[in-house]
């Protein structure tokens, strides 16, 4: 299991990649639509192969069930919302709610874990999996940023239960857990700026 990608839960996509913007010192690129879930993102290449995402309801589009990503429910201002890993033992991660669902987006093929009611597993902290079918998932593929994740820390009252389900599969160092009281995920980065956190 490798940690594949964060994403960032806005309102509006204008909002949420304005809020990053702000905050990183660099512009994101082009995303695309979900049409299956009505949503739309925008990018950023992060070192490593990873990738930030911003992502919001496409007010153009209608979804016929609930929404990924806990968005049908998501309301205040931008924040890091979710983290992404994907596995090749994909069926072996499907807790907490998940079900299979294939996408796609232009050339992009993908399966990923979403419960029947659009939630985040374990309200966020518990990664949603997912599994690539490119040899170029956007990590691999967009432009440099100039920033890196340096460190990810998930905080949450199981915290420690997550940690053991996840031993051995993600051994990432830059992913943390903490037990608290409240969830909510902190990351860590290097900009061109300096350190920032979201």
């Amino acid at each position: 299991m490798r940690l594949d990608h964060l994403a960032i839960a806005a309102e509006t996509l204008e909002d949420g990649v304005a809020w990053a913007e702000d905050r990183l010192g660099v512009s994101f690129q082009l995303g695309g639509k979900h049409t299956r879930y009505a949503t739309h993102n925008r990018l950023l290449g992060l070192a490593d192969g990873l990738y930030l995402e911003v992502i919001a309801v496409d007010p153009d589009a209608t979804s016929d069930g609930a929404r990924w990503f806990g968005l049908d429910t998501f309301a205040g201002p931008p924040r890091l919302v979710n983290w992404i890993c994907e596995t090749k033992d994909f069926d072996d991660f499907m807790f907490y709610g998940m079900r299979k669902v294939a996408m796609e987006r232009g050339d992009l093929r993908w399966d990923i874990g979403v419960p029947f009611d659009g939630s985040l597993p374990m309200e966020g902290g518990f990664p949603t999996i997912l599994q690539w079918y490119t040899d170029t998932p956007p990590g691999c593929s967009l432009a440099p940023s100039g920033c890196a994740l340096s460190f990810l820390t998930i905080f949450h009252p199981q915290a420690d239960d997550i940690k053991h389900i996840l031993k051995g599969y993600l051994t990432d160092p830059r992913v943390r857990f903490e037990v608290a009281p409240n969830i909510w995920l902190n990351a860590d980065f290097k900009t061109p700026g300096g350190v920032v956190k979201l």
